[in-house]
Parts: C-alpha cells; structure tokens; sequence
C-alpha cells in the first residue's frame, strides 16, 4: 500500500468500503499502487493496467486496456461509444464485490499478462470519426477553416469532433462549432 493513496480512500464518502476491497483485491495481484489523476491506479513495471475510481451511482475498477481483455464473464462496460481502449467493471455494494473477487483477480491477471505481450489497442484514426453535419457544412463554406482544421494535430482533430457531435439537437451542434472556430483558425485545441 502506498501511503500517498490513503487519503482516496479515507475521504471516500458513499463507496468507501467497496473501495477498500477492490484495493485489497488489486493489490493481492502484486500490482504497484500509486497516485495518478488523483486516483488510485495501479501499474506492472511502470505501465498503468487498472484504477479505482468513484461515481456518484457507482464505483468502478478501470482496465486501461480493458477492450483487450476476454471479457468471458460479460463484465466489462465501456464508457461511452467514443471510449476506444479502457473498460469498467462498475459495482453499487460490497456483497457484488466479494462474490467477483476470483473473477476479478482473473481479469487483472489477463491484463497483466497483455502487458507484458507488449499489446496495444488499435485505436481508430481521426478519419474514421464521424464528421457532423454542420461542421462539415462550415468546412465547405470557409476553406481558412478546413486549412486550419486540416492543419491541427490528429488528437486536437478528434477532441473537436467529439465536442461537435456529442449534442443531440443540431442547434447545439451548431453553436458549439460557432464558439470555437476562432480557436480553430488559430491553430488551437479545444482546450489550448
């Protein structure tokens, strides 16, 4: 145990137990724990493999390469249809947690061994992300802004078209694109 990740779990208001018991149980597969977005994550030879972290409606052990593992029990969960590589296993009690513990052990144990494979998640490149309608209607109307669109980096592209086509309703599509197509101009990421 690190003594630099104790306050996560002492400040733990709702899932302070099941956080405990995913510690004991993570920490039982001779992972290293340390401290990283301010939570604990847990790491083989200084590669993440898995961090506990709270919700308001559930805690959660995330597998970082999570889309790897053979999720033969049908545990794992991802985020949203934009998250490419981590999965969650959520839980809402302790009991949910002490009748996995050999599966999820199991499942930490697979992830330790894709590590050390050296296996890698092959992530979509930006061209395979959907381009919404309206911003698509703005690149073809302003070729500065495509240019420059053009011009960003692979990940800024894909931060912009995430934001752009997360809203349902077009109208907030649109002034989603509105408000950021100076920062766009300028060569900028959505949150330079």
């Amino acid at each position: 145990m690190n003594p630099k990740v104790d306050f996560y779990f002492d400040n733990s208001q709702k899932w302070q137990k099941e956080q405990e018991e995913l510690r004991e149980i993570v920490l039982a597969c001779q992972l290293t724990e340390e401290l990283k977005w301010g939570v604990p994550c847990y790491t083989f030879q200084n590669s993440n493999i898995v961090l506990i972290h709270e919700f308001k409606e559930y805690c959660a052990l995330l597998f970082f390469k999570g889309a790897l593992l053979n999720d033969a029990d049908g545990i794992l969960i991802q985020q949203s249809k934009n998250v490419q590589a981590a999965r969650q296993i959520r839980f809402t009690d302790l009991k949910a947690i002490l009748a996995q513990k050999t599966i999820l052990k199991k499942y930490i144990y697979e992830a330790i061994e894709i590590e050390k494979a050296g296996l890698k998640v092959v992530l979509k490149k930006t061209t395979e992300f959907e381009v919404p309608e309206e911003f698509q209607k703005k690149l073809e109307e302003n070729a500065a802004l495509k240019t420059a669109f053009n011009t960003l980096t692979q990940g800024r592209q894909r931060a912009y078209l995430l934001y752009f086509s997360s809203p349902k309703q077009s109208k907030t599509r649109e002034a989603r694109i509105e408000k950021v197509m100076g920062q766009i101009l300028e060569g900028k990421g959505l949150n330079d």
